[in-house]
């Protein structure tokens, strides 16, 4: 297995640094899931993580936000350390906005209500202005008639995209994706990625785990490969797919591919 990356992106858009992961290590018990990880992304940088199930994809950008903590390493978001004080973790929540494979929206809140709930509470935004935004972005996901709906009354792929409004809805410096696909049918897929394709046309910075090769292909700056909790090769997407230099990067694409 090669070595881990610490590969700058291809064609970074700036020099400021959103992500600082060094030498980033993590354990379930006995499970050594993150292993000595290292990964820079620009500010503007477009990352797709992807590697097969089990290989620490999820746990690695979870650990960005600290929604899963790390044991051994340090992270830094925007230039702000991670740590154990309470008020630095807020700060980078609020800064880093997250999409999850399974919606995570309130029931028992409209569609609207679910995007100015966060606003209103953590950046203590006055109603109106909450709703006002709230509204811009549902029509940026093109759901803006849905806004008095509940979410179990929306399609799967409506639900993501909710969930896509609503992070940005806190106006975050970085957007995480964790598989927010896999849970869809088919035919909703392509409405998310349409979307997520848009945002990524804007230079939002993001990081994305997913298995979509050709969203990756289309929108990436970088794809990164993830094996046994380590990065084994990452480069521009051209060269992942086109060249991949690992015997395991190449059965990986050569399975995914013919699944597509």
């Amino acid at each position: 297995m090669a070595a881990t990356s610490t590969t700058a992106a291809a064609t970074p858009k700036a020099n400021i640094s959103a992500v600082s992961m060094r030498n980033i290590n993590k354990w379930y018990g006995a499970m050594h899931v993150l292993r000595n990880v290292n990964l820079d992304v620009a500010s503007g940088e477009r990352v797709v993580i992807c590697g097969p199930s089990g290989s620490g994809k999820s746990t690695l950008i979870r650990c960005i936000n600290r929604l899963e903590e790390h044991q051994e390493g340090e992270i830094a978001v925007d230039g702000v350390k991670l740590d154990q004080n309470r008020a630095t973790l807020d700060t980078v929540r609020s800064e880093v906005g997250m999409v999850f494979q399974s919606f995570n929206l309130f029931p028992h809140l409209t569609v609207l209500e679910n995007c100015t709930l966060a606003p209103m509470l953590v950046r203590r935004v006055p109603r109106h202005e909450a709703e006002s935004l709230a509204k811009s972005y549902l029509e940026r996901v093109r759901i803006p008639d849905q806004a008095n709906k509940f979410p179990g009354q929306l399609s799967g792929g409506q639900q993501q995209r909710v969930a896509i409004a609503r992070a940005l809805c806190m106006k975050p410096k970085i957007m995480l994706f964790d598989e927010p696909t896999s849970a869809l049918d088919p035919e909703m897929v392509k409405e998310v990625l349409d979307t997520m394709v848009s945002l990524a046309k804007d230079g939002m910075t993001m990081i994305c785990v997913t298995h979509e090769m050709g969203f990756a292909r289309e929108v990436a700056d970088r794809v990164v490969f993830m094996d046994c909790g380590e990065i084994v090769e990452s480069g521009h997407p051209d060269a992942m797919f086109g060249a991949p230099k690992s015997e395991r990067l190449q059965a990986f694409l050569g399975q995914v591919l013919r699944s597509q």
